[in-house]
């Protein structure tokens, strides 16, 4: 017979099964920089860096809606990735995640996000791929913010928040650690660097002019990742002249072999050899709609030894 100090605990547990259906958390492959320093360090470019993947999105599937923190952890759950993210503003000046400016292809709601409250947007239900209801509500910059820590680095795009607006955001939650931005200028490269000396940016490396004026714009490169494209350059000297500068090289391939997987055009075979392929030619990160399946072509690269293998774990 349980003795009374233990009858409690042991309600509280089968009510949580009851609840919960005994499912127990998923383990989490996790990339943890924790503070500027580290980020940075990360981002740094060496020959033994460990390729991985940044899923864009969020990396959305069947049952798992894009930006949306649910399939956050499902694609962690399978492996360590950067996690790709949309922000927009709502109509009472508050930050959700949602890529498009309408609500109507991810939720079940309709019209403009800018057009409803956040309390609005909360009583929405997202959509997964395949466009069925699932149970999931639209997160906030903030939630997400929070959520990141000592879990991945979330790599938040502009939509319609000014770059300064997404890095305060980043001061606020004491981020620099977990987040970084997409700067698609010099000028909101400079903005960026102004809020804060800490935040690391993603900014745009596909042809050489832009590398000179990355040189020129008083930022340094510590603070700068390269995104070379969404299609492989034809100037592959590219690759080598960002990693001269000390950065690593983010790659796409969503709109070339992801697209093709998801058509039936190409095998998996195919698609994870076109995964190695980006890494053969020069990319340190792939920024891929399949996250989990780019992952999976990784792996095997992650298991060399590497001066970056202590931020990546579960």
């Amino acid at each position: 017979m349980l003795k009374s100090k233990y009858i409690l605990p042991v309600l509280l547990l089968l009510t949580q099964a009851v609840i919960f259906g005994f499912r127990q958390p998923a383990q989490l492959h996790t990339i943890n920089t924790g503070n500027a320093k580290e980020i940075k360090d990360f981002f740094r470019y060496t020959p033994d860096r460990l390729p991985f993947v940044c899923s864009h999105r969020g990396g959305p599937r069947k049952g798992f809606p894009e930006n949306c923190i649910a399939t956050f952890e499902n694609t962690l759950s399978h492996y360590p990735t950067m996690l790709e993210i949309d922000p927009r503003f709502t109509k009472d000046g508050k930050i959700v995640l949602m890529h498009d400016p309408t609500l109507d292809r991810t939720s079940n709601g309709t019209g403009k996000v800018a057009d409803h409250t956040l309390a609005e947007l909360k009583k929405l239900r997202l959509k997964d791929t395949e466009g069925n209801l699932t149970d999931f509500t639209i997160p906030t910059l903030d939630e997400a913010l929070e959520w990141a820590k000592g879990k991945t680095i979330l790599v938040i795009d502009a939509k319609d928040v000014p770059v300064d607006v997404r890095a305060a955001k980043i001061v606020e939650h004491k981020a620099e650690g977990n987040a970084i931005i997409i700067a698609y200028s010099i000028e909101d490269i400079q903005k960026c660097y102004a809020v804060s000396k800490d935040i690391v940016m993603e900014v745009m490396t596909a042809k050489p002019e832009q590398i000179a004026a990355l040189d020129k714009c008083g930022v340094p490169w510590e603070n700068l990742v390269g995104f070379v494209s969404h299609e492989m350059p034809q100037d592959k000297n590219i690759f080598s002249e960002v990693h001269k500068r000390g950065s690593m090289c983010v790659l796409g391939s969503s709109r070339n072999i992801d697209r093709q997987f998801t058509k039936g055009q190409i095998s998996a075979a195919e698609l994870e050899a076109g995964y190695l392929n980006l890494i053969r030619q020069g990319a340190d990160v792939i920024e891929a709609d399949l996250g989990i399946e780019s992952g999976a072509a990784l792996h095997s690269l992650q298991q060399a030894a590497s001066s970056k293998a202590k931020y990546f774990g579960k």
